[in-house]
């Protein structure tokens, strides 16, 4: 594990991400993926995914397929399926078991493979959640209430009124990190000030808690992703809330209904201009990132053909790209004991380390009796 801590220097220089623009966060981010290349058993990764519903083509192009290049390049990864952080926007988790268990059917289909990442659920690690006490007490009132990401979700909740849980998810965050010593989070940049806070956390606990060792946790990096924002069918991001997406798991005749009912505009001729032509540009941009092409000769090929032929395209593109995922999603089906257990394996080793995690802390503390 300790060779994981010491993250925050490259070739002999530092270059912190807290409280720096996001032209800095992809510089050092560049820094990084030569890191990664060279040294990849140096890096454990944290990521995961809120259990609110399939997950679809706009994760999938996102983050998914960055955690299984990461994995095959041989980073750690731990991947956590955030089941109590549900709570925080929503006053009941419906549907629970299906939709985590439709998580792990969609990570194992896109190429996840459990015995290099690490899958589990948050709340079957008790000793994860123990760190958020400690956390809490390194941050300020006011340090949670400006992060923008908790004004964003309680822009957005879905609670009659919002709930204390609302303003821990920072911290919350915090210790799904640094549980695992997780020194490499990949982010989008609207992310940045989560990853912001916990290295602070992470060093705040160090200054406070000084060991005769090396510091109980890592200061983790924020990897920025050059992901492309994809919209939804009705012109907006797309998003498991919304209804706009089209998930991964949806049937080749589900996604050409989703497509066709997707917003275009009255110009019959096809380019792509994401600034004036949202619906048209999205719906461009998808069928280029399944056949692996250029959007503009996308659409150039397109031309006069019309929204129509444009629907068409994108329909074969989408259907031919999942064809290969949606298979072994229905072979893994086939078998739900599989599934549950990839998660009892997955929730067996997070806790060995989320154990040894808590008894550092709990040392560096003084409060082991």
């Amino acid at each position: 594990m300790n060779d994981l801590l010491d993250t925050t220097t490259t070739a002999g220089t530092s270059t912190p991400t807290d409280a720096i623009g996001t032209s800095a966060a992809q510089l050092r981010s560049a820094e990084l993926e030569k890191r990664i290349r060279h040294e990849p058993g140096r890096f454990r990764v944290l990521t995961g995914d809120r259990p609110t519903g399939p997950l679809h083509l706009g994760h999938y192009f996102g983050t998914l397929h960055n955690r299984v290049r990461l994995q095959d390049l041989g980073v750690e990864g731990f991947l956590i399926i955030a089941d109590y952080q549900v709570l925080t926007d929503r006053d009941v988790a419906e549907r629970l078991v299906e939709y985590v268990e439709g998580l792990v059917l969609d990570y194992l289909a896109i190429g996840i493979d459990p015995d290099r990442t690490t899958i589990f659920t948050h709340s079957a690690i008790p000793a994860l959640n123990q760190l958020l006490l400690p956390f809490l007490s390194l941050v300020s009132v006011a340090e949670l209430n400006r992060n923008p990401t908790v004004k964003d979700e309680i822009a957005h909740s879905r609670q009659a009124a919002v709930s204390g849980l609302m303003f821990t998810y920072p911290a919350h965050q915090a210790a799904d990190i640094l549980f695992c010593k997780g020194n490499l989070v990949p982010v989008g940049q609207d992310q940045l000030p989560h990853v912001e806070l916990t290295r602070s956390i992470a060093r705040r606990f160090n200054d406070r808690y000084p060991t005769d060792g090396r510091p109980v946790f890592p200061v983790p990096d924020a990897l920025l992703s050059a992901a492309p924002l994809l919209l939804g069918t009705d012109g907006t991001k797309m998003s498991k809330s919304r209804g706009n997406a089209i998930p991964l798991g949806a049937s080749a005749d589900e996604t050409a209904r989703l497509i066709r009912a997707a917003r275009t505009d009255a110009d019959r001729h096809i380019t792509y201009d994401p600034v004036a032509r949202p619906g048209v540009a999205g719906l461009v941009l998808l069928a280029a990132l399944c056949q692996g092409r250029d959007p503009h000769e996308v659409a150039e090929e397109i031309g006069a053909a019309g929204a129509a032929a444009l629907k068409r395209t994108v329909t074969e593109a989408v259907n031919e790209f999942l064809a290969p995922i949606r298979a072994r999603r229905a072979e893994f089906a086939r078998d739900p004991e599989q599934v549950r257990r990839v998660l009892r394996a997955g929730n067996e080793r997070a806790n060995a380390v989320a154990d040894e995690t808590l008894r550092e802390v709990r040392t560096a503390m003084r409060s082991m009796y």
